[in-house]
C-alpha cells in the first residue's frame, strides 16, 4: 500500500513537545470562536499545537488544493487556510450541515473569499469518490476512526505524487476502542505499519 505520497500521523493527546508548541501557537479571535463553539456542541477540534503544524505542512507543501474529512466548526480549515497558497481551495466534508454553517461564517470573518473553500455536506465516503483523480496537494482526515483505512485508499487516488496525507488520531484508543475484541486504534497500528 506504500504510496507516491507522505504520511504524517497526528495525535489527539498532548505530551511535552505538542505542549511547547501549542504555547507558541497563537489562536486569534476567529480560532478562538471556532473552538468554543466545537466545545458547545461537543466536538473535539485539533489543538493548537496540531492547528500550527497543518498551518506548517500547507505551507511547506505550496498546498494549493486541500482536503479535509471532518470540517466541524472550522478549527482545522482555519489553519490549513492559513498554510496555503493565497489561490488556494479547501475542500471540505462533513456529514453535519450545522457545523459547517458556523465553519462557514468563521471562514468569511477570518477573510478568506468564499471561493476559497468548497464545502461538501454529506459521508465523506460517499463524497470522496466523486472528487477528481491525483490533483490534490494534501489532505488531512479528522474522520471516523473505522474508515481510515478507506480514507487511505481514497487518497492513493486523489493525491498527486510527492502529495501528503495527513491522519489526525489514528493510533487513539477511545473508550469504544476498549470494549471491542479488535481495537480500531490496533487495527489503525496494522495500517500505519503498511503505510
Amino acid at each position: 500500500m506504500r504510496g507516491r505520497w507522505g504520511t504524517v500521523t497526528l495525535h489527539r493527546q498532548a505530551g511535552p513537545g505538542a505542549d511547547f508548541v501549542g504555547s507558541y501557537a497563537h489562536e486569534d479571535v476567529v480560532l478562538q470562536t471556532a473552538r468554543g463553539l466545537a466545545e458547545e456542541v461537543g466536538l473535539a477540534p485539533v489543538t493548537a499545537a496540531t492547528g500550527a503544524v497543518l498551518c506548517v505542512l500547507a505551507g511547506a507543501n505550496a498546498a494549493k488544493a486541500v482536503v479535509e474529512i471532518g470540517t466541524g466548526t472550522g478549527v482545522s480549515g482555519l489553519w490549513l487556510l492559513r498554510g496555503m497558497r493565497s489561490d488556494g481551495v479547501l475542500t471540505t466534508i462533513d456529514a453535519a450541515a450545522d457545523h459547517q454553517r458556523m465553519a462557514r461564517r468563521l471562514f468569511a470573518e477570518a477573510g478568506f473569499a468564499a471561493s476559497r473553500t468548497r464545502i461538501i455536506t454529506g459521508r465523506a465516503l460517499e463524497v470522496l469518490p466523486r472528487l477528481s483523480d491525483g490533483v490534490y496537494d494534501l489532505i488531512f482526515v479528522d474522520g471516523d476512526a473505522r474508515e481510515y483505512e478507506s480514507y487511505v485508499e481514497a487518497a492513493a487516488r486523489l493525491l498527486h505524487s510527492g502529495g501528503l496525507l495527513m491522519m489526525y488520531g489514528l493510533l487513539t484508543r477511545t473508550a469504544a476502542d476498549r470494549k471491542t475484541t479488535r481495537p480500531h486504534s490496533s487495527h489503525n497500528h496494522d495500517l500505519v505499519c503498511r503505510l
